[in-house]
C-alpha cells in the first residue's frame, strides 16, 4: 500500500531557545536580530537523514510514497539529496517570505486537499496547537501527525523524543510496524511563562504513531506529597558539596525542584532559567548559551582548566527529559565546556516513579552518542544518596 506524506518545518520554531527567551511565539524578528540560527529546518534535514538509512537497509513499499511539502523553508530546502531521489514528489505551493501561523494553517488545508495519510512537521508545541487547530477547522483531525522535536518547549505528545526517534516511528508506521494511537496536545502560556508562570493547557488530541521507546509521551506535572524532607535533605546534600567546594561554579537548570533547594540555601534560582553560582554568591541569572560560554570561561581563567563545575539538572516529569526541553541554552558547546562528567540529576521520589530513563536530545549526533555511551548517569534521590539512572538518547 503506498502512502501519501505530508511535511511543513516552522521556519520560526525553535530560535529563541539558546537566547533564554522562553519559546519563539512572536520572538521571532528578536531572536534573528540577536543572531539566533535556525533550529527546526536543520531538525528535519537530521530526521530525514536518518530515514534515508533506515530505508536504505530495511524493506519497505518507499519508491511507492508520495511526499507533499511547501517550497522553500517550509519544506524543500530542507530535504537531504538521496531521500529526494525516493519516491514521489510533489511541491503544492511557495514559501511567504514572512511566515506566521496562517501559513502553517494554509499549508495543513493544502495537504489535506491534497488527501494526505500523514504530517510529519518540525516545529514546537505553538505548531502543533496550529496544524491540530487547522485541521479540525476542515474537519480532518483524524489526520495522524508526527512532530520531529524543534521547539524550545514540548509538552504534547505528538513528537519523537528526538529526530532520530521521529524517523524511526515514521518508518516503523509506514513498514505497518507502528499503529497509531491518541495522545494529548498542549501548549506552554508563553507570556505568563516569561513572567515566571508555568501555565500548560491541553488543547485536544491527535493521531500519531505509538511507541513508549521513539515518542516522547505528554508533559506531566508531578505532584509532590510530603516531599518536605526529602527536598529538605538535597538541599543539605547540596549546601554542604558547595561548602566543601567553596571555589566550585555550580549552574543550576530550570524547573520548581531546582528553585525550591536553591532558594533554601539563600539563592535567588529562577524556575525557567539557568542560574550560576559560585560559593556563597549568584553570579548568573537567567543566563543565555552566550552568558553561559561567558561564565564557564571566565572561571577557567579564575581558578585554571581544571577547576571544579557542579551542572544541576531536574529531569521533566513525565516525559524523563533531562537536556532538550525547555533548557536549550545548554547548547552542544555549553555541554562540552562543562563536561559530561559535572552533570548530576536531582530527582525526587515523585518524579522517580515516572522516569524509565533519562533521555537526552541535545541537538548534536555526536554528543548524543557520547551521553549513549556512558549508559548511566547519576542523580542525586536523598542526602549523600545517589542512584544510576539510564541514559536514553535515541
Amino acid at each position: 500500500m503506498s502512502h501519501r506524506i505530508g511535511i511543513i518545518v516552522n521556519p520560526d520554531a525553535g530560535l529563541g531557545g539558546r537566547l533564554a527567551l522562553k519559546g519563539s511565539d512572536g520572538q521571532a524578528e528578536l531572536a534573528r536580530s540577536k543572531g539566533a540560527d535556525d533550529r527546526s529546518g536543520p531538525r528535519m534535514t537530521e530526521s530525514l537523514e536518518h530515514l534515508n538509512s533506515i530505508i536504505s537497509i530495511t524493506p519497505g513499499p518507499w519508491m511507492e510514497v508520495e511526499w507533499c511539502l511547501m517550497d522553500g523553508r517550509m519544506g524543500a530546502s530542507w530535504i537531504p539529496k538521496p531521500l529526494g531521489e525516493i519516491g514521489l514528489w510533489n511541491i503544492i505551493a511557495e514559501t511567504p517570505q514572512k511566515t506566521t501561523a496562517d501559513d502553517t494553517a494554509s499549508a495543513v488545508h493544502a495537504l489535506i486537499e491534497h488527501h494526505v495519510d500523514m504530517i510529519l512537521y518540525a516545529g514546537g508545541d505553538g505548531t502543533t496547537r496550529d496544524i491540530v487547530n487547522a485541521l479540525i477547522e476542515i474537519d480532518a483531525s483524524e489526520t495522524p501527525i508526527l512532530g520531529v522535536p524543534a521547539g524550545v518547549k514540548m509538552h504534547s505528545g505528538c513528537f519523537g523524543a528526538s529526530p532520530r526517534a521521529s524517523a524511526e516511528a515514521l518508518a516503523a508506521w509506514i513498514t505497518g510496524d507502528l499503529l497509531l494511537a491518541r495522545t494529548e496536545v498542549m501548549d506552554l502560556d508563553e507570556d505568563l511563562y516569561r513572567s515566571g508562570e508555568w501555565v500548560v493547557r491541553m488543547y485536544g488530541e491527535a493521531n500519531t504513531p505509538g511507541s513508549p521507546r521513539w515518542m516522547q509521551g505528554s508533559k506531566q506535572r508531578v505532584e509532590r506529597v510530603s516531599e518536605t524532607e526529602i527536598l529538605e535533605g538535597l538541599g543539605d546534600h547540596i549546601q554542604e558539596t558547595i561548602e566543601e567546594n567553596p571555589d566550585m561554579l555550580v549552574i543550576w537548570g530550570s524547573g520548581g525542584t531546582l528553585r525550591t533547594l536553591g532558594d533554601g540555601i539563600g539563592y535567588s534560582i529562577s524556575v525557567l532559567g539557568i542560574d550560576a553560582t559560585r560559593g556563597t554568591k549568584q553570579i548568573g541569572t537567567d543566563l543565555d548559551e552566550s552568558g553561559l560560554i561567558e561564565t564557564i570561561n571566565s572561571h577557567k581563567i579564575l581558578f585554571g582548566e581544571e577547576s571544579e563545575i557542579l551542572l544541576l539538572l531536574s529531569p521533566m516529569g513525565g516525559q524523563g527529559f533531562l537536556i532538550g526541553r525547555g533548557n536549550l541554552q545548554l547548547s552542544p558547546d555549553v555541554l562540552r565546556s562543562i563536561g559530561i562528567d559535572a552533570i548530576l540529576g536531582v530527582v525526587t521520589p515523585a518524579k522517580l516513579a515516572t522516569l524509565n530513563s533519562l533521555r537526552i536530545d541535545t541537538g548534536d549526533a555526536e554528543l548524543d552518542a557520547e551521553f549513549r555511551e556512558r549508559k548511566y548517569l547519576k542523580a542525586l534521590q536523598g542526602y549523600r544518596t545517589t542512584r544510576l539512572i539510564r541514559i536514553s538518547a535515541d
